[in-house]
Formats: structure tokens, sequence, C-alpha cells
């Protein structure tokens, strides 16, 4: 990780979501020449990931439906229920005091939602659980991130697979300065261009090179 850029300092994950893990895994494997370890499922949610580690403290979450699980009464997170093809959707930021952060964006005219607990169990049976502010509380099609904050579990990049480093990360948006000007207001110079879509870009040191990952 290109350690003298403070926007990756503050990248948990990314969320690759796909409308098949297994699928998605191959994706992956393809694009940048590493397989994903298996991550878990995340009961009531209805989803299951894998993951490769994209640093010390960052990773790349690939997240689609669980098949083993029964449908969840709500729609599941990044919007899985109806997704045709595999793309980065959203990303993490690292964050201590949730309330706090959550408050500081809300003076800034950033709805962040509720800040929720989340749990999952490794497949050695690590228990792992979280707090974020509500993935599913969607601001400028997730080109503003959702915070999470790991307490005291061990930081999943640290069991991902590796080989993989993030070194550049940037969004495209239709109105890009307003998403800037959001993004500032919660400390986060992510840079974005205008464009024709919502879009994520990620740039990854990989086997295959550097790869650009959308």
């Amino acid at each position: 990780m290109n350690s003298s850029d403070p926007l990756l300092a503050r990248v948990d994950h990314l969320v690759y979501a796909t409308p098949d893990l297994d699928g998605g895994i191959d994706e992956i494997e393809r694009l940048l020449g590493i397989r994903a370890s298996a991550g878990g499922q995340h009961p009531g949610w209805g989803t299951r990931n894998a993951l490769v580690a994209l640093g010390p403290k960052t990773y790349l979450e690939i997240i689609a439906p669980d098949p083993e699980q029964p449908r969840p009464s709500t729609p599941r997170p990044f919007g899985l229920d109806s997704l045709k093809r595999s793309r980065l959707v959203a990303w993490a930021a690292n964050g201590h005091d949730l309330e706090q952060i959550r408050t500081a964006a809300t003076r800034h005219g950033v709805e962040l939602g509720k800040i929720l607990a989340g749990s999952r169990q490794t497949p050695d049976g690590v228990p792992l659980s979280w707090k974020f502010t509500d993935p599913w509380f969607v601001a400028a099609d997730g080109i503003v991130p959702f915070f999470i904050d790991w307490g005291p579990s061990p930081h999943p990049a640290l069991t991902a697979a590796k080989g993989a480093t993030l070194v550049a990360f940037r969004a495209e948006y239709p109105d890009a300065n307003r998403v800037k000007g959001l993004l500032h207001g919660i400390g986060l110079e992510l840079p974005v261009e205008p464009g024709a879509a919502p879009a994520l870009i990620a740039v990854i040191d990989c086997p295959s090179g550097q790869v650009e990952l959308r």
C-alpha cells in the first residue's frame, strides 16, 4: 500500500458484489492471479464472502447471496438481490468512535444511518464481531463509504489470501463536485472525477501486474 497516501490508510475494505460467490472468486482469480480465501456466512443477512488482503489492515471482500441461508425478510445489502454482474459497489472506512463520526457527518449534511453490530465466524472457528454504520444506508451510490470498527476482533486482512496491494483508489460520478463536498465533510479526500455513471476504481498491484478493478 502507498503509505504516502492518507486516503489509503483509511480504507478498511472494498466491497466486490457478485451474483454467485464461486463465480466471483473465479473472476478475481483471473484478474489478480490470487485465489480468495473463504470468509464466512453472515447470519440473518443471507450472504457469505471470500477475502483477498490488500494490505495489513485492508482487504477486498467478495460478497454474494448465500444459498445455504433462507432468504432474509429484508433486502440483502449492496443491491445483491437484483445484481446482474460483479462490480465494486461500496467501500468501508475504518473508524473508532462511530457515534462521533456519525454526529460530525450529520453536521456536514452527510447521513450515515444507524450504528449496527455484525458478526460471523471464520472457517477455522474464530468469531469476529464489529460495529459499523448502516451499509444499507447508501449515499452517492456507494461512493460515500460506511464506517467500521473491528474492536478487539482480529482484522480479517490478517488471514485473507496474500499477494495483492492497494496502490490507488478513486471514483467517478456524474455530479463529481457534490460528492467531493460530501466526502470532504467526513474527512475523506477520495479523488472523484466526472463520469457517466457512478464507479469505484481500485488500482491493485498483484501477480497479474497492476490491475484496475471496478
